[in-house]
């Protein structure tokens, strides 16, 4: 009977690392100047399948950041997600405009 709680422990560690996997992508991010205003400096972006207001950690180039969804987009084939101004500025990405980067 030791078999069942070891085999359950088995199981639900695996569906949890799965479920995280499947939502981290990578791929091409740009970053745009216009669309729904939010609050100065707050660093917001577009994506097409998340919901609105979660909160994804974008990386780049040693950098990480948190930014919450509040627009759908980009509608550019090979880009998965388009960063507000602020987040690209803290990113530091701003003079590449188009990089790859890591969603979580």
């Amino acid at each position: 009977m030791r078999a069942q709680p070891t085999l359950l422990l088995c199981l639900t560690t695996f569906s949890l690392f799965a479920f995280s996997i499947a939502h981290a992508e990578s791929g091409l991010a740009s970053y745009y100047g216009y669309g729904k205003a939010a609050k100065s400096g707050e660093l917001t972006c577009a994506h097409r399948t998340r919901p609105f207001g979660s909160v994804l950690r974008v990386s780049y180039s040693g950098r990480t950041i948190q930014c919450r969804v509040n627009d759908r987009g980009p509608f550019i084939r090979g880009r998965i997600v388009d960063l507000s101004v602020s987040a690209a500025r803290a990113l530091g990405m701003m003079s590449a405009g188009v990089v790859r980067v890591s969603v979580e």
